[in-house]
């Protein structure tokens, strides 16, 4: 069973950033002009993000590097941080006397419009679940805030009997909404804020952005439809 309502193991948390954690000023960083005056500050910077995902790699390979594995890849705010955790663990495997094979398929879900969960998830996209039968799955998911969304997902594909289900998550929301679920594997653990940049979008903008930053009031008015 992918997640776990129990203690996480060492890594499980991720990289945990408390909620008096002022970020970085924006000043110091290099991002799209036409961002300027929509963002409050630097959360992570890019080179983190990078460093992070590739020790994940690492700890994922360590854990389930014994057995080719189906990387399903959650749109569109996935898709980054899935193509750099992919690329990491093709490296490590290239370099191991054993190995893996990895196939990517891709699901696209909906929760979200502005900056509120809609609280019932939408599947849009994304092949047959059936193909997922008897194999040793990864979800690659962007953000795990309640839970509801990834454990609706997880609901839709063990009905197909994968051999196994892990999930990896670049960043999960301490929130008070949240259900307890925690994926296997967490980039970052991050006060309960909108963030965007590194794919993360708010109603499709800011995917150009490769810091995540906090939105601002004024870049949510901006933005909004």
């Amino acid at each position: 069973m992918a997640g776990s309502r129990e203690e996480a193991p060492d890594y499980g948390r991720g990289v945990v950033i408390m909620d008096d954690w002022p970020g970085y000023d924006l000043n110091l960083f290099t991002y799209p002009q036409h961002y300027y005056g929509d963002l409050d500050y630097v959360l992570i910077p890019h080179g983190i993000v990078v460093d992070r995902i590739e020790r994940l790699a690492k700890d994922i390979m360590k854990d389930i590097g014994y057995c080719d594995i189906m990387v399903l890849c959650v749109l569109k705010g996935g898709y980054k941080f899935c193509a750099d955790l992919v690329e990491h663990l093709k490296n490590i495997s290239r370099n191991s006397d054993r190995f893996v094979s990895m196939k990517v398929d891709f699901i696209r879900l909906k929760s979200y419009r502005n900056d509120q969960s809609m609280g019932e998830m939408q599947i849009i996209g994304g092949d047959d679940l059936s193909a997922l039968a008897g194999k040793n799955v990864l979800i690659v998911e962007d953000v795990v805030g309640t839970g509801r969304t990834m454990k609706a997902l997880l609901g839709s594909i063990e009905k197909y009997k994968p051999n196994m289900i892990k999930v990896a998550s670049l960043l999960v929301k301490r929130t008070p909404r949240s259900d307890g679920f925690r994926p296997d594997y967490a980039g970052f653990e991050i006060p309960n804020l909108f963030v965007v940049g590194y794919a993360l979008d708010y109603n499709e903008y800011f995917r150009d952005l490769n810091h995540i930053c906090v939105i601002n009031e004024h870049g949510k008015e901006k933005y909004r439809v």
